[in-house]
């Protein structure tokens, strides 16, 4: 909104307010109430810019500062963190164009049976790697993948190339894995996650029971998200519980959901021969999982006591550096080549 002839900094401060709290009565669709809220960015001419260029980039940084602090709130551009914000803005810039210039690649983590250390499985983890500023920590660019709404597509990229690869292994004779992927909660809201998923496993001739979706319990608990659930678990695909453990959730949705495992957060397997209480959480967890036949996997597994820990208290698969670091293709394939021999 452009304000002309602003006497003073509190009328823009006052109408930012007036226009969220117009936000908290319901917007009405087909006889149903929806509730938006507003994240609001204000930059003052000629305090914060003496141009309509950069007048608007400083609102939008003052927006995303307001997002950052919460949502629905309003922030005036105040110059500081202004280095930390312009790489960010910067850094969105770059992703919005990461798909197409071909600077995002899948690594690949194996999943090993405790116990036998056979190899049953991978997860497929995104990568970038810009030309000029190198590899970017997914910590970094996931967040705001999310944010920006580019998780939408860049996850039917994944999903395609994933099932691909996967392919790709069976057709050269290597044993038949299941290959894990993450699932974002902008996926599910876009409405077909179905169809892109059975999109991406027709056209790489996967069979879908060799294919395992991520989701986190938040997601999972949404009452909406339960028919498309049920859709991808008689599709024949593996569902699974992420971070499991980590979130506000209640332990009944586990007996109504459509899933098969659940995967125990790194933070749990961390404390073991550290914390007794986070032993204790995990042995509860598998204690569950039994009863409700769900199958486990452990991720972060770096020493030799956590593997033990785990086989012993009948941990289905483990993943971590303790057996192999996240790599790509052509290196996964030495990995499976050593399997395949032995």
């Amino acid at each position: 909104m452009i304000l002309p002839h602003i006497e003073d900094p509190e009328a823009g401060t006052r109408l930012a307010a007036q226009v969220i709290e117009l936000f908290r009565q319901p917007f009405y669709l087909k006889g149903a109430e929806y509730y938006l809220t507003a994240s609001i960015g204000i930059a003052l001419y000629p305090d914060h810019g003496a141009d309509a260029p950069t007048l608007v980039k400083h609102a939008d940084k003052a927006m995303y500062a307001a997002k950052e602090a919460g949502k629905n709130r309003y922030k005036c551009y105040d110059g500081k963190g202004q280095a930390e914000a312009s790489e960010l803005m910067e850094l969105r810039n770059y992703l919005r164009k990461a798909l197409s210039r071909g600077e995002l690649e899948l690594y690949y983590q194996p999943q090993i049976q405790a116990g036998s250390a056979q190899l049953v499985g991978m997860e497929a983890l995104l990568r970038w790697n810009h030309p000029k500023l190198g590899p970017v920590s997914p910590q970094q660019f996931i967040p705001l993948a999310e944010e920006t709404g580019l998780i939408v597509e860049i996850g039917e990229w994944v999903l395609r190339v994933a099932c691909a690869q996967n392919k790709e292994w069976q057709e050269a004779g290597f044993p038949e894995l299941r290959i894990a992927v993450n699932l974002s909660a902008r996926q599910f809201a876009s409405g077909d996650l179905a169809a892109s998923v059975r999109s991406a496993l027709e056209a790489s001739g996967l069979e879908p029971r060799y294919l395992e979706l991520e989701i986190t319990e938040n997601m999972a608990m949404k009452n909406e998200n339960l028919p498309t659930l049920e859709l991808l678990r008689d599709m024949g695909i593996t569902l699974s519980i992420d971070d499991f453990g980590t979130q506000h959730s209640s332990l009944g949705y586990l007996k109504s959901l459509p899933i098969s495992r659940i995967k125990i957060d790194r933070s749990f397997v961390s404390g073991i021969g550290k914390d007794e209480r986070d032993e204790a959480i995990i042995h509860a967890m598998m204690l569950v999982a039994r009863r409700l036949k769900l199958s486990v996997v452990a991720e972060g597994v770096e020493t030799e006591a956590q593997y033990r820990f785990l086989a012993e208290h009948e941990c289905d698969d483990i993943q971590g550096f303790l057996f192999y670091r996240p790599q790509p293709a052509e290196l996964i394939r030495k990995v499976l080549l050593e399997h395949w021999k032995s």
